[in-house]
């Protein structure tokens, strides 16, 4: 059973939706070695928006954004020989056969980087090489209208970053395919364009000196941490399943602090597989310690409800009632705050789950 608790509201959180995100709409996925039907599929969306229009919290809003200014955003975090790829996949893809166009793509080769002495500087011609290039995992399918629906997406963040810029206390962006597996030149984890680094860099270029992003998500978010990984300006913190057992596998260690003059700045608090909810607000009350010794002027959670006991790819165990008390804890950071939709993949409940935790936020403001 899903309960929701109806509470009167305060300063209403406008929510910027993505009109384009059906476009994304994946057949398969290779998940733990084999070929199954995507776990991210559009009706998670569906459900929250549906969830919003039964208990409103403010405003519904496709993005208005400029074509300059979205492109302008996008690449202060990801860089142009990778948003040039995504742009063009699918019209090379197709090329390549004809057939392809009733099919996704996914990766079949990787270069493994500089342990191995793999180049990664030089460009490949081969569209197979370059996905591969670009990609860190086979989970990750793109089709005809992958790169319009993460535009849309990096749209819907830019324009809840500005919201928050032009005043309110908090804005969402609802938008899919979600981001924070995406680094500045890779894709992976369901993630093309990192939502949440769009908006924390949006959140700096308006004037906000320290940002703070704080990932609540089952999964690492390993893309926005290597984006932020040498920066002393954007603290990133990530509470999630430990990486020893949990995807992605390669980053999300304890030990990982921040290099150069990020160091000190990246924080990971990895817990164990069927973590219960008092273990995990309790790692979130040390994330939000570090937040607050930051001195942060605006905060950017990574908003993934895949830690809910019902996610058939997770393993922790909170209940649709505690995303109230998640919200509540979140508000008493006392800071402008911009969620981006990331995981859940309960889909029946994501809708409920997503709202419990912003209607808990919005009634400790």
């Amino acid at each position: 059973m899903y309960i929701a608790f109806p509470h009167p509201m305060s300063l209403p959180m406008k929510t910027f939706h993505n009109p384009h995100h059906t476009l994304h709409q994946g057949q398969q996925e290779m998940f733990r070695g084999r070929l199954v039907p995507c776990h991210e599929v559009p009706a998670r969306l569906d459900f929250v928006l549906t969830e919003l229009q039964r208990r409103p919290l403010g405003a519904l809003e496709t993005p208005a954004v400029d074509d300059a200014a979205l492109d302008a955003a996008i690449a202060r975090v990801h860089s142009a020989r990778y948003t040039q790829f995504l742009a063009s996949a699918w019209d090379e893809w197709v090329a390549m056969d004809p057939a392809n166009a009733q099919r996704d793509a996914l990766p079949s080769v990787w270069p493994l980087g500089n342990r191995h002495a793999f180049r990664t500087d030089a460009l490949p011609r081969n569209f197979a090489a370059r996905l591969g290039l670009f990609a860190f995992d086979s989970g990750s399918p793109l089709m005809a209208g992958t790169w319009a629906a993460a535009r849309g997406g990096a749209a819907c963040a830019l324009a809840a970053a500005h919201e928050v810029l032009g005043g309110a206390r908090s804005a969402f962006a609802l938008t899919r395919p979600p981001g924070h597996h995406a680094g500045s030149d890779f894709l992976g984890g369901y993630c093309f364009l990192n939502n949440a680094a769009i908006a924390a860099q949006a959140l700096r270029d308006g004037g906000q000196q320290r940002v703070a992003v704080l990932d609540v998500d089952y999964h690492h978010g390993n893309g926005t941490q290597t984006i932020f990984y040498e920066r002393a300006d954007v603290l990133t913190v990530s509470i999630h399943g430990d990486p020893a057992t949990e995807y992605p596998f390669f980053l999300g260690h304890a030990d990982e602090r921040g290099a150069g003059a990020g160091e000190g700045f990246n924080l990971n608090l990895p817990l164990p597989r069927g973590t219960n909810f008092a273990t995990w607000r309790a790692a979130l009350g040390q994330a939000l310690d570090a937040v607050t010794a930051f001195r942060a002027d605006a905060l950017v959670v990574p908003m993934g409800l895949d830690t809910f006991e019902g996610d058939p790819i997770s393993g922790f165990t909170l209940q649709s009632a505690d995303y109230f008390a998640v919200g509540e804890a979140l508000a008493g950071a006392g800071l402008p705050t911009v969620f981006t939709f990331e995981g859940g993949y309960a889909v029946d409940a994501v809708g409920t789950n997503a709202v419990n935790l912003l209607e808990g936020f919005q009634r400790t403001c």
